[in-house]
Order: structure tokens, then sequence, then C-alpha cells
């Protein structure tokens, strides 16, 4: 848990980065491996399995049908961060997809389709606000706050569109953030940029560090990470191109993963956020407006979610009465659950929406590619969410002994 304090560190801290790594596992901290591990044995299966599962074009299939999920799952790990959950977030996405289908209908009325997009995400971060600030003033359970959310949001998608029944989405801004994709030279351009980026950050932590007075150890290891973070964009490109180039929704994924991960990371509200969700009380008598903490947090989770919204219209190019229904929910709650964060708060990265949507859409893909069932696929990721709790249950039991 990052907090304003800095605690000292234990005298029997492994200097060696694979002691370290040994004295993690057996303190119960195993970051995102076991996520990972997973996916690469989800990969290897069905890569033998089904045909054509590694082709570029079933590739692309798989980013374009996350994106939504990936972009809803992100503010999950902010709410779960502070120990709360959001209920709301799938009918709070609907909302969105309704309100830029109503301002681009071309009636002679319409707004730009970039406008639509910031109105609706705007207003979704509005309705977290209004929702947080239930929990945050009142002191209701946000599972109840967000569960009456998720039936009055539901109610007011019904209300706006039953006349039509469908809303068919025209503009092609709204549509291209789920539908573009990238020229070759525009792939290569913007993995460069990508790259660079991550290299900056790296880069930056390490003179902070050094700046402030901290050692940083296994300077080898940043540079690793790099080379890792490269060789996978390089790939990412390659096979893309081999396809219909790089699509859009993945630059937004990136985009967002790498915004929040520095709002969480590298701000105060970021350690104010771990702080809270590690211990509210002992954070509110350090000073932290706790509070304030939790309404920016759900506003957080209103705005992904909507974003997320625009890019489940466009893909369908329509908005029905149906919007925000089905699994859209539990996809994203449980790919924040399945990347690696807590659901008792305190502990988890952005980057695990990001690697348990992967392995939600890459188990969908795989199970529909050889043509088995929605039961399966749905007992499959119930299956793999029941063993990611557990493990957590299991690593937060294993941590209280170890004294973290």
């Amino acid at each position: 848990m990052n907090t304003d304090v800095t605690a000292a560190a234990p005298a029997n801290v492994p200097e060696s980065f694979f002691g370290r790594v040994m004295d993690n596992i057996r303190g119960g901290n195993l970051g995102s491996w076991p996520v990972l591990i997973g996916l690469a044995v989800i990969v290897i299966f069905f890569s033998f399995k089904a045909e054509n599962f590694l082709s570029p074009g079933n590739f692309s299939n798989i980013l374009t049908q996350m994106a939504g999920t990936t972009l809803l799952a992100y503010g999950v790990v902010f709410v779960l961060l502070i120990g709360e959950i959001d209920l709301s977030i799938s009918y709070i996405s609907g909302i969105a997809g309704v309100v830029v289908g109503k301002l681009t209908i071309p009636d002679g009325n319409e707004v730009a389709g970039i406008v639509a997009i910031v109105v609706a995400v705007a207003l979704c971060a509005l309705i977290g606000a209004f929702q947080g600030s239930f929990v945050a003033f009142i002191g209701v359970p946000a599972f109840v706050v967000t569960l009456a959310g998720y039936q009055i949001w539901q109610g007011v998608i019904q209300k706006s569109i039953e006349a039509e029944g469908v809303i068919v989405i025209q503009d092609s801004t709204v549509n291209n953030t789920a539908n573009y994709f990238f020229s070759e030279r525009a792939g290569w351009i913007i993995a460069a940029v990508v790259c660079a980026v991550y290299a900056a950050s790296v880069v930056s932590g390490v003179i902070s560090h050094r700046r402030h007075g901290v050692a940083v150890r296994d300077a080898w290891l940043q540079f690793v990470k790099v080379a890792i973070v490269v060789a996978v964009t390089v790939a990412v490109v390659i096979v893309s191109n081999r396809d219909r180039g790089v699509p859009f929704v993945l630059v937004l994924m990136i985009a967002a993963l790498l915004l929040l991960t520095f709002l969480a990371k590298r701000t105060t509200f970021g350690r104010h956020v771990y702080a809270v969700g590690g211990n509210a009380e002992a954070a509110r008598r350090a000073g932290i407006n706790v509070a304030r903490v939790r309404i920016i947090v759900f506003m957080i989770s209103g705005a992904m979610a909507g974003l997320g919204g625009v890019v489940l219209a466009a893909r369908l190019n329509s908005v029905d009465l149906n919007a925000g229904g089905g699994t859209l929910l539990i996809d994203a709650i449980a790919a924040a659950v399945i990347g690696g964060t807590s659901l008792f708060g305190g502990r988890g990265e952005v980057r695990d929406a990001l690697f348990g949507a992967l392995v939600i859409a890459t188990i969908a893909n795989g199970l529909n590619t050889l043509n088995l069932t929605q039961g399966v696929i749905f007992m499959t990721t119930g299956g793999i969410l029941l063993f990611a709790v557990t493990l957590d249950t299991l690593l937060r039991r294993r941590q209280r002994k170890a004294g973290r």
C-alpha cells in the first residue's frame, strides 16, 4: 500500500533480485504473474485446438471485442482499490451510447461526433459523482447505491429510446472509435510514440528516485522492462499490419492505461487511493480527505464506463433497449479481479484490467472458434473468476501471517 508516510524497510529484505522474488512469493505477493502464466497457457491450448486462432484477423477481432469491457474494467480497478464496488457501470455505459446516438441523429440539430462523445463521457462522470456522494457523505453502502443505479439507469435507457427501439449511429467519428484501423505507416509511428513514452516514464522514475536519495535496485531490470514493452509493441504492429492495421481501440486502451497508471502511481491522489483502500480510518487520521477520494474514484468509474459505452455502441453502429445489458457488468468486474486487483481494497494496478479482459476475450474467442455454446463460455469464465478470488483470499491470509 502506498501512503504519504514511508515505513522503514525491514532489515531482512533480500538484496538480490531473485531473493526478493522468492521473498514476495513466500509472502503471497505474486503480482501479475498468475494471470500472465494463465494467459500463456490459454493461448497455447487454443493455438493447437482452434484453427486460425493465431491468425492476424482473429488477433484484431480479440482486440476489438475486448475494448469496451477493458475500458469499463479500468474504472472498476479504482473502485476496488478503495474497497468499494460499482454495480451500475454497465448501464451507465448504456447511457453514454444513448447520448451519442441521440445527439448525432441527422435531423438538422445534430452535433459533431467528438462533441457528442465528450458530452456523454462528462455526463457519465457526473453520474459517478452523484452516486459517490451518497457513499462519501451519507454513508450508504456502495453496493446499495450502485445496485439502485443499476436499476435506475436501465430504466432511463428504456424510457429514452422506447419509441425508436433502436438508434442507428451514422456519425463517422463515433463509429470510428471502434471500427477504424490505422495505415501501416501510422501504426509504426504510434508504436514509436508508445515505446518512447514508456521509456521516458521509466527513466524519469529512476531519476526521481536518485534525486530523492532512494537507491535504485537492479537498474538492469528497468532496461529489461523497456525491452519487453518494445518487443511486444513491435510484434503487435507486425501482426496487425498483416490484417487491417492497428485498430484505433487498441490505441485508446493503451492511452487510457498510461494516463490512469500515471494517475494511480505518480500523483498524490493515487497514493491517497491506495491509502484509503488499505485503511480508510488511518487515512482520515493522516489528513486525507477520504470523502473527496471516494467521489473522484466514482467519477473515474463513471467516465470510463461512458467511454467504454461509446466504443460498444460504435462497434454495433447502433444503440437498442438492451444497451449495457448482458454479461457486460460481470465481465468488467471479472476482468479487474482475474487480472489481480483485490476485492478487499488496497492492492492492484490499472494494467490488471487489461490482462484480465484479455484472458476473458481470449477464452470467449477460442471457445467460439471451437463452436462451443455460450453456456460453456459462462461456466469457464465463472470458474476462472472463482479461482482468482480464492487465490486473492489465500494470498491475503499469507500476507497477514507474514506481517505485510
